[in-house]
């Protein structure tokens, strides 16, 4: 019993090196540099307003059979 105890003890400090170190590496990396970026970015809009015209058009392509 002491045996298996004593292996889950250093499994455990290894496996949270581990992720300790993974975690300064992406730190250092600059991971974590912008955090409130990407919720923002979705919300800007860089494609052009499409004229009715071609509004129209992509309506009503559903109508036609494929050919």
């Amino acid at each position: 019993m002491p045996d298996s105890i004593i292996i889950l003890i250093i499994l455990s400090l290894c496996l949270g090196t581990g992720v300790w170190l993974i975690f300064l590496w992406a730190v250092r990396k600059g991971e974590f540099d912008d955090t409130e970026g990407p919720k923002f970015r979705m919300l800007a809009d860089d494609d052009p307003p499409r004229s009715s015209n071609e509004t129209e058009e992509n309506d009503n392509d559903h109508d036609r059979p494929h050919e």
